[in-house]
């Protein structure tokens, strides 16, 4: 990838910038603003080099179609506050415009393409498409690590037609993944949950040979449990699994990688039950396991201090209701007190949830906006959007 801080000459040059501006929106007002704060950065560098900046952006799933509900506009509002510049959100076709008229006006510095999702051609990666959005520029950066994993005409094709660079978040986003899955500084772990264990598999495989530890948490191991003979009630797994977690254990035994699981639990009736602290031989057949136990959470606390580096992905229990949210918690709480005596990255929607709620994001070296892309890397998948920069 070509970092746009190696590109010189940017002034009145119009840049196609592509961001992932899809943050949730309730009445209107931007529920959590980090997808948007993290981007900053990229605007203002070239800001700061005069170039005229369109950005190219999208919002939930309009289906290619106009759908005012999942227009740009609260993002624009928000950008404009925050980086204390006009923004002129163009509504106009995109077959209608012509380069020429979009910065008519001198002092206009940065245009916000309306959902580019509106248009079909975007999610069918239309050759026609991109190229209409290439000629509207001179340079075309993608800063949309999110979205990269997508072959979107925005995010792959266009690069075709326009020479292509990434931006200052998506390299960031790239260096840390690649310090935690190939420049690593071990010991190494990871602790990876979820619903469903088959989401995860080509992870947990990928990582092996490369970690020290991987610890199984969440609703994903309610199957290894269940392949181990033990008690789960009516708690949430997938049948028909018990060759895949023999597979998994037997090439972590090759690979000299410990596989953990919880030792003791937290049950409730239902989700909005008060929590019983349970060992396994205790659990009824009305309980669900929604959290870890004492034992199990002081266990993964000195893993954690026992490693260099750690790779987070899931919560460890139901952490929506705070009678199941102890074992999340404390273990977000215990990695950021660790400093720089850990590197940490931290990804997926849940548990960049849980540290938001705790207010310690900054206390991660590395925390991702992004979440089927962040996930495909894990696997060792190449990204479209980031193979089509190179």
């Amino acid at each position: 990838m070509k970092p746009i801080e190696n590109l010189k000459h940017f002034e009145n040059k119009k840049v196609l910038l592509r961001l992932d501006l899809n943050v949730p929106i309730l009445n209107g007002k931007i529920v959590d603003t980090n997808r948007i704060d993290k981007i900053i950065p990229t605007i203002k560098f070239l800001l700061s080099k005069k170039a005229k900046i369109i950005i190219i952006s999208h919002i939930g799933r309009p289906k290619g179609k106009v759908n005012k509900d999942l227009s740009l506009e609260p993002i624009t509002f928000y950008l404009k506050k925050k980086i204390n510049k006009k923004i002129l959100l163009l509504k106009d076709n995109i077959y209608n415009l012509k380069k020429e008229d979009i910065f008519k006006n001198s002092k206009l510095q940065i245009v916000l393409l309306e959902n580019i999702r509106f248009y079909p051609e975007e999610e069918n990666n239309d050759d026609e498409f991109s190229q209409k959005l290439a000629g509207l520029g001179e340079i075309y950066v993608n800063d949309a690590f999110s979205c990269s994993h997508r072959e979107h005409a925005s995010i792959t094709r266009i690069t075709k037609y326009i020479p292509s660079y990434c931006g200052i978040q998506i390299n960031t986003e790239v260096e840390a993944l690649n310090k935690i899955t190939l420049n690593i500084k071990k010991p190494i772990t990871c602790i990876i949950g979820g619903s469903k264990i088959s989401s995860k598999i080509n992870i947990i495989k990928n990582l092996i040979p490369k970690f020290d530890n991987v610890i199984i948490v969440g609703a994903m191991a309610n199957n290894v449990f269940k392949y181990n003979g033990l008690k789960i009630g009516k708690s949430i797994y997938e049948k028909d699994l018990d060759n895949l977690i023999n597979e998994i254990f037997l090439y972590a035994e090759k690979n000299n990688c410990k596989i953990y699981t919880p030792i003791d639990t937290k049950v409730g009736k239902n989700l909005n039950d008060k929590s019983s602290i349970k060992e396994f031989y205790d659990i009824e057949d009305d309980d669900m396991i929604l959290d870890i136990g004492p034992k199990s959470l002081k266990e993964i606390l000195s893993i954690i201090d026992k490693s260099s580096s750690l790779l987070w992905n899931g919560p460890l229990g139901y952490f929506e209701n705070s009678n199941f949210s102890t074992g999340s918690f404390q273990v977000a709480k215990h990695i950021a007190n660790k400093g720089e005596k850990i590197f940490s990255v931290v990804g997926g929607g849940d548990t960049v949830a849980v540290i938001n709620n705790l207010n310690i994001q900054k206390k991660f070296n590395f925390v991702s906006t992004a979440g089927g892309a962040f996930l495909e890397y894990l696997e060792g998948k190449v990204l479209p959007g980031i193979k089509a920069l190179n």
